[in-house]
């Protein structure tokens, strides 16, 4: 696993062989962006592009963390949301506990920003990636990662590795607790407490914690999301409670983790069950940094009611995608040139926003029955509702779309610009995907 060099991973050259980089403009560092003077309004940049706007990735920064401190949790959120090393940073110096990834190679990534407190919220199996955590763990003095187990197969496995690399240190791991027609983890009771009984008998690895995620059974719905979580963490303290009983965890603090983006709120609450043992329960949530204008805004209506909080108080939407209509080839019908390629559709389709003629150098809100109804690779279908004719859209107009799902949009870039609300770029992120 080759390390990165430090200054050309966290202030890379960008140049124009990036998707969004003007064509017409020498390289840069990262640090250099906002001293070149761009406004995307004044088609400094080509489109499509994808843009963060600051003071609302600022906002969503400070408000989640101090959610976090109220609710007496720390905050590991999810790096694979965004992959990018200057977000991992601010989110660290916002008061992040640590940082967590899905994969090794992400975890690389996280550990090269400078994380230094991290989990894996996933198995891990493969011979390469036990011997990429340990060659991790050498190489950074004060490393710390954790990740999952959920089975006596995986566990059979560790051993093995283990066996063959005597001079390794033992795994840090969590196990985990899933639910029947869903992803991983132990289903049964008896299952996760005979998974605790071996890790505690293994040399391999040691038991610091048990993680779930709930965020698969969200729906919105506040007393069914109280009440399916509730289910679900009350057989984490079940699990839990037999292993302190029995001393299976090899740990001072007991690690109890578990949050999506979706209903953070209610699971919050049950990171810190009394165990007779310290405690310390980690949120993991990733969308939040950026929010959105689709899923995740629909969710946090429901957050907001249970907070008791005003509109645009929380969370707000952070990131917009831009592009230019390109053709009008039929009634009721703009080509925008953005399609699959720039944007997510996994979960639903972006939603047009913003709108900027030709030349224009401010936004003016598009009319409420304009949508995307399909998006080929390089293209996108803006349609609008037959008594909005008159405010059709017209070839070389510019308009700006929220998303849907922020991780299935960050890894369509390998940079975005940060730009203040008149669209003036001040800042840039760079991603690692």
């Amino acid at each position: 696993m080759t390390e990165p060099n430090t200054k050309d991973f966290l202030d890379p050259l960008l140049d124009n062989g990036y998707k969004g980089y003007p064509r017409t403009q020498p390289a840069r560092r990262r640090s250099d962006i906002g001293a070149a003077g761009w406004n995307m309004l004044a088609g400094d940049l080509p489109l499509p592009l994808a843009v963060l706007k600051r003071e609302a990735l600022e906002h969503n920064l400070a408000w989640m963390q101090a959610r976090v401190r109220e609710w007496g949790v720390d905050f590991a959120p999810h790096g694979k949301t965004t992959m990018s090393p200057q977000l991992f940073r601010r989110q660290l110096d916002a008061g992040a506990w640590g940082i967590t990834f899905a994969t090794v190679t992400q975890l690389a990534v996280g550990v090269a920003a400078g994380a230094r407190r991290t989990l894996i919220a996933n198995q891990v199996v493969s011979d390469e990636d036990l011997g990429g955590i340990q060659r991790l763990l050498s190489a950074n003095e004060g490393l710390r990662i954790v990740f999952l187990i959920d089975s006596p197969a995986q566990l059979a496995l560790i051993d093995d590795w283990a066996a063959r690399h005597p001079e390794s240190v033992p795994f840090e791991v969590m196990l985990e607790m899933g639910i029947e027609g869903a992803r991983t983890g132990c289903r049964t009771h008896a299952q996760a407490v005979q998974l605790a009984r071996s890790a505690r008998e293994s040399s391999a690895v040691r038991l610091v914690g048990i993680e779930c995620y709930e965020g698969q059974g969200a729906t919105g719905d506040s007393a069914a999301d109280r009440a399916y979580t509730d289910t679900l963490m009350d057989r984490v303290d079940a699990v839990a409670r037999e292993a302190v009983a029995n001393g299976w965890f090899e740990c001072d603090e007991v690690l109890v983790s578990a949050g999506g983006s979706a209903i953070y709120d209610i699971v919050s609450t049950r990171l810190t069950p009394a165990l007779g043992k310290p405690v310390r329960g980690l949120l993991r949530s990733g969308c939040y940094v950026t929010h959105d204008h689709g899923t995740y805004q629909r969710y946090q209506v429901a957050i907001d009611a249970r907070l008791g909080c005003d509109c645009g108080e929380s969370l707000r939407a952070a990131m917009e995608v831009w592009a230019t209509v390109q053709s009008r080839p039929e009634p009721g019908l703009a080509i925008v040139a953005m399609g699959k390629r720039d944007v997510s559709f996994d979960l639903s389709m972006p939603v047009p926003i913003a709108r900027a003629a030709r030349g224009a150098t401010a936004t003016s809100a598009v009319p409420p029955g304009w949508h995307v109804s399909a998006l080929n690779d390089q293209h996108g279908y803006l349609r609008w509702n037959a008594d909005e004719e008159a405010l059709a859209p017209v070839v070389g107009e510019r308009v700006g779309f929220g998303i849907s799902h922020p991780c299935t949009t960050f890894d369509k870039w390998h940079w975005m610009p940060v730009v203040e609300d008149d669209y003036r770029v001040t800042d840039a992120v760079s991603m690692h995907f």
